[in-house]
């Protein structure tokens, strides 16, 4: 037996205090998009208007190959995308697409929009996610209407049914986060919410500390996501109006910080939006606008983004699948080369493993590709590709 120079003793002694690191992975699926309608013109009908609107947008532009330079079968897939699912996530928006309101209105809309979901979920047509933004902490006045309001909705909706989010925006601090839990611990129900990064205080503290990690730790499990709010983060910062757009050095500094400071929590990330909307004689300047965003998105890891208007789902669409159809070989040969190195589900290199698995999962959930192509590539079903991208990497 080799000599060792340490006790045994000594080593447990000094490392008992230690505990094992144990990632966290997203729970299910995770939208493409987070769709925002202001609360005074959601209706029953808002998820197959989004819909009707966006096929019509195509109709009108049908050559998203010639335009976006797509692979061809994209925009067949992109049509039965909408016609079918064209909404992944909705948020009932209470703030700054809602503006203020009087009292007696907002609660009107709080309480009508709480039985628009009810009849979707009991008609079976409640997109994947829903929810509502209410208005953020900034003031006394501003806590009293939105919390008011978060009463309201989920008082008339009757419970926390599966997809429900709450999105609590412009946070500026570790205090906001652990009030907002506590009051969400009133209800008494199994209440998740999502924090807007769109404050320079919600990316580096007062005192030059990054501030996300606290915030995610003062959810104490439940935050499920990080959204990019693009344009009051890059107002906050000082830039100037032609120079508000996602693609600026800026955002890619708070999106970085996301993404570290939510690695292995569990907690989900997505982008912002683009303000240009394509409307009227700008629709193709539009959706090349959006199609390059989401892209860039894509291309930097963040797989969610904000829509605001009907057609901008034919981009957000149409990259997302463009985005996994392009990688499809090459991903597939990679991944069957580490399943075929290891002899099968254990790898000897598990992070490529579980980065390329989740890949597919994602092109699955959002309709790029169906079962049968990437059983077809991957020579993979859906356990096995699930218990790889959950796979605890060390």
């Amino acid at each position: 037996m080799p000599r060792t120079s340490l006790d045994p003793g000594a080593v447990r002694a000094l490392t008992a205090r230690l505990s094992d690191v144990e990632p966290r992975w997203p729970v299910g699926r995770q939208p493409v998009h987070t769709c925002y309608a202001p609360a005074d013109r959601v209706t029953a009908s808002t998820v197959r208007d989004w819909g009707a609107q966006a096929l019509a947008a195509l109709d009108a532009h049908p050559d998203l190959v010639g335009l976006l330079g797509v692979p061809a079968v994209v925009p067949d897939r992109v049509r039965a995308k909408l016609a079918t699912e064209p909404v992944e996530d909705l948020r009932i928006d209470f703030e700054d697409g809602y503006g203020t309101r009087a009292d007696d209105e907002e609660d009107a809309d709080a309480e009508r929009t709480a039985l628009v979901v009810r009849d979707w979920l009991d008609e079976g047509v409640a997109p994947p996610r829903f929810g509502l933004r209410m208005k953020s902490f900034d003031t006394a006045a501003l806590r009293e209407r939105g919390l008011r309001t978060l009463d309201v909705f989920l008082t008339a909706l009757c419970g926390a049914p599966d997809g429900l989010v709450i999105t609590f925006p412009k946070v500026t601090s570790v205090a906001q986060v652990e009030v907002f839990g506590e009051v969400l611990d009133l209800f008494g129900l199994p209440l998740r919410f999502e924090v807007q990064v769109e404050t320079t205080r919600s990316v580096v503290d007062p005192r030059g500390r990054l501030a996300l990690p606290g915030f995610i730790e003062a959810g104490r499990g439940r935050i499920s996501g990080l959204h990019f709010g693009t344009y009051d983060y890059t107002a906050g910062c000082g830039l100037g109006a032609a120079h508000q757009h996602l693609a600026h050095g800026a955002c890619d500094f708070a999106r970085h910080v996301m993404q570290v400071s939510a690695a292995g929590t569990g907690v989900e990330l997505s982008d912002g939006s683009t303000n240009v909307l394509p409307v009227g004689d700008r629709v193709e300047q539009g959706w090349r606008t959006h199609y390059d965003l989401v892209r860039r998105s894509l291309a930097h890891g963040f797989y969610q983004g904000w829509d605001l208007h009907p057609a901008h789902l034919v981009t957000r669409y149409a990259a997302v699948h463009a985005f996994h159809l392009e990688g499809v070989a090459a991903d597939a040969d990679r991944l069957r080369a580490y399943v075929e190195r290891a002899g099968g589900a254990v790898l000897d290199e598990p992070a490529t493993a579980q980065a390329l698995s989740a890949s597919f999962l994602r092109a699955l959930d959002c309709g790029a590709l169906a079962e049968d192509e990437v059983r077809r590539a991957t020579g993979l079903g859906l356990p096995e590709l699930r218990g790889l991208a959950r796979r605890r990497m060390g």
